[in-house]
């Protein structure tokens, strides 16, 4: 193999998005032995010549198990001589911290993203590809000589919209906090985005009271960066429903489904179906009639540097 060929690698539970990655381009598969020890400690090995090549290892870090096994897997190509390492990290699993609300809790987005920033540099550069952010600004937690990328589904979103809906529906968000991401999405398709508006019943309920366009007799494409219980998702459809909607279709970025969550989204009888793309392995377990995955893989393929 050429040495201006990448080398692919990825922690265990992305070895899904590693191999499609390597379909889309000319790529090189790493060589990797992995074991446990009876004592639950790691044994990982990489069986590739490494020095001068550039490196990218896929992992999320949607368990600290996982974090780490991506943190040691880049460790070990620096060690053993890349030219430049690409950490690409299709989801972030830290989101819910992403700032403290209350005098000592600990801000684990940073604290994640201050311990990939603490790898040796390799050669060239160290680099960390990042995939719809809950929150943009956890770019910024990131330090030192290591460079961000925040990569955006959009355009896929948008492919996939069109071909699931036609070229008539309207774009819509399950609450403000996401109402820019519809937005532009909108605009790439020119269609017309609606918002849902809620009231605060008390400290910890809200109901929608308002849904500000006209969705009645058309097909609604709700669009979200990620799903985890989906209380809000279908929240949203059902005020959606309500307003006369006839259709109506979830795609969304990363799908977590913890505890039975997407049984409840297909118990509602609310969706034609959920679209999510391959960014967390959970998803990719799922898939059935109702769930649908598209891959991130020729995004990711597009962004790994080629000498």
């Amino acid at each position: 193999m050429s040495s201006s060929i990448p080398v692919i690698y990825s922690t265990h539970r992305y070895q899904y998005l590693a191999d499609a990655v390597c379909r889309c381009g000319h790529f090189m598969p790493g060589k990797l032995e992995r074991k446990t020890f009876p004592d639950g400690e790691r044994y990982l090995r990489v069986n590739s010549t490494l020095v001068g090549r550039d490196v990218c290892v896929i992992g999320g870090t949607i368990t600290d198990e996982d974090t780490l096994e991506l943190y040691d897997l880049a460790y070990g190509a620096v060690q053993y001589g890349a030219r430049t390492v690409s950490l690409v990290v299709p989801y972030f699993g830290y989101s819910t911290m992403e700032r403290a609300m209350k005098m000592g809790e600990v801000v684990t987005a940073k604290t994640r993203a201050r311990l990939l920033s603490s790898l040796p540099r390799a050669y060239h550069t160290n680099r960390v590809l990042l995939l719809d952010l809950h929150t943009e600004g956890i770019t910024h937690y990131f330090e030192g000589a290591v460079h961000t990328e925040h990569l955006s589904a959009r355009r896929l979103v948008a492919r996939v919209a069109q071909e699931v809906a036609g070229d008539d529906f309207v774009v819509a968000c399950t609450d403000a906090g996401r109402a820019k991401w519809v937005q532009r999405l909108a605009n790439d398709l020119g269609l017309r985005a609606s918002f849902i508006i809620k009231h605060r019943a008390s400290g910890s309920d809200t109901e929608v009271v308002a849904v500000s366009a006209h969705v009645s007799d058309r097909k609604v494409v709700i669009y979200d960066d990620m799903i985890r219980t989906g209380g809000s998702l279908v929240g949203a459809a059902q005020a959606y429903r309500d307003a006369g909607a006839t259709e109506i279709y979830a795609i969304v970025t990363h799908g977590v489904f913890p505890n039975g969550a997407l049984e409840r989204l297909e118990e509602s009888g609310l969706f034609r179906f959920v679209i999510c793309t391959d960014s967390h392995p959970r998803a990719v377990e799922l898939e059935s009639d109702f769930l649908h995955i598209e891959s991130i893989a020729p995004l990711i393929s597009r962004h790994i540097p080629i000498p």
